[in-house]
């Protein structure tokens, strides 16, 4: 018996920053990203910063989700509990479904690498409007754990026994069967 080989298919993201501060000469996580997304073979579709402010944030994410070739987004930064971190509170009211899994794989290998510091971060997952939906920290460090112990993985189509890649085309069944 022999195994299929499947090839590799890319995927479209977007790597959206939340920052007061940050600009994209001086965005390490943001680049952190963009360049593990584009060396893997998949399409940096955009890349953007925001400022810490709920309504900034979803008007981003909604336009993205909007978008056909965007497949993904990763956002990075807000996650913390300090008065400006609101990357959760903008995003988790939109998920449509949640990824519980994300947030307990992502803390358990950060956990590994910074120990207890890893209860301050919020990072969170989910699915709104068939977009698959990632909130990051705002380290460096943090973008590379997920991405390196999770993310690609999970975004290579080849990854058995299952990945994210396999289910794109069936995010909107629930829209097929109750539409027409």
């Amino acid at each position: 018996m022999s195994e299929t080989v499947r090839s590799f298919i890319p995927v479209g993201f977007a790597v959206l920053t939340v920052s007061d501060t940050r600009t994209l000469d001086d965005d390490k996580s943001g680049a952190t990203l963009a360049d593990r997304i584009t060396s893997a073979g998949h399409h940096l579709i955009d890349r953007q910063i925001v400022p810490d402010d709920i309504e900034r944030i979803r008007a981003q994410v909604r336009a993205w989700t909007a978008d056909p070739r965007i497949d993904a987004i990763i956002t990075t930064g807000g996650t913390g509990f300090t008065g400006r971190d609101v990357t959760p509170e903008a995003l988790e009211p939109m998920f449509d479904k949640r990824m519980d899994g994300f947030s307990a794989i992502f803390h358990r290998i950060s956990f590994e690498k910074i120990g207890t510091a890893t209860i301050q971060s919020r990072a969170t997952a989910g699915l709104i409007d068939q977009t698959f939906i990632f909130v990051l920290p705002g380290s460096p460090g943090a973008c590379k754990d997920a991405w390196d112990g999770i993310l690609r993985e999970q975004f290579d189509y080849r990854q058995m026994p299952c990945n994210f890649v396999e289910i794109l085309p069936r995010l909107d069944e629930h829209l097929r069967r109750h539409s027409g």
